[in-house]
């Protein structure tokens, strides 16, 4: 679990009314336009994070006590804290809605940004349970059970009514449960990020560019339609934002994998590289 403390937001702690239970966890998201610029640049996660928060407490007339969410997750897997364990949501937990459910919040909305990554999936999933060993029942729930409205979303709430479960593979052993680990030639990687053509439905220069691809999709970097094995234009920039997330910056930071980053990548999400 990635979390983003409210200390490291620079945040007090939650003057929100204390709850120890709940029947469960309601998953729900913004309802306004996302932009998608939360897909490459997780600063503007935390951004969009303490915004909300912002314009909760500016309402005056519900005179919000701190952000109406236990946690949120952001595109890149990161679980961020809000008004954290054992907390009533809403403006102030007044009412028994907001009192049945613990709150977890996607940062998607009704345009820009819709679809949840599989990296804000598994952060999601994560709040639930940590959610779970601090008081939650074993609800899973959209904000629109109980009441009228479309949020979650379309796609979020369709994950909601599965089960909530983790990402395909995701709790899988690394290896495949014995299975040999794919193979990432760099040589051919690095020749396909330069060369690959620039549309859908014309040949790829190297099939090994959809595992890296798909590993980036994990991280929340890359869109889950754009892993179809063309390392272009979308795929560079998912892989330098990847590069600036490790630290990398300027020239070094380009979208053209190096053995480095790759490797670490390829750790995280079951590939081997080689040269």
């Amino acid at each position: 679990m990635k979390l983003v403390t409210r200390a490291a937001l620079g945040w007090p702690v939650s003057a929100a009314p204390s709850q120890t239970t709940a029947k469960g966890v309601k998953v729900h998201y913004e309802g306004t336009a996302v932009s998608t610029k939360l897909l490459t640049d997780h600063d503007a996660c935390i951004d969009e994070w303490k915004n909300i928060r912002r314009s909760h407490l500016a309402n005056t007339r519900e005179n919000y006590s701190d952000v109406a969410y236990n946690y949120a997750a952001c595109p890149h897997g990161y679980l961020l804290e809000g008004r954290g364990l054992r907390r009533r949501t809403g403006a102030n937990g007044s009412q028994a809605l907001n009192q049945a459910h613990f709150a977890i919040l996607g940062l998607v909305g009704s345009s820009g940004l819709t679809e949840p990554t599989d990296a804000m999936l598994s952060a999601i999933r994560d709040g639930i349970d940590l959610l779970r060993d601090n008081g939650a029942g074993k609800e899973i729930k959209g904000h629109r059970d109980g009441y009228a409205t479309a949020c979650p979303g379309g796609p979020l709430y369709a994950w909601v009514q599965k089960g909530a479960p983790r990402p395909d593979g995701e709790e899988k052993p690394a290896d495949g449960g014995g299975q040999a680990k794919p193979v990432v030639d760099l040589s051919r990687l690095v020749a396909a990020a330069r060369t690959d053509p620039p549309r859908k439905g014309t040949p790829v220069s190297y099939s090994g560019a959809k595992v890296v691809e798909q590993a980036l999709v994990k991280e929340g970097l890359l869109a889950k339609g754009l892993a179809d094995g063309h390392f272009g234009s979308a795929t560079v920039a998912a892989y330098a934002a990847l590069q600036r997330r490790y630290g990398y910056t300027g020239r070094d930071a380009d979208g053209i994998p190096g053995r480095t980053t790759l490797t670490r990548l390829g750790k995280a999400h079951g590939f081997t590289v080689k040269d």
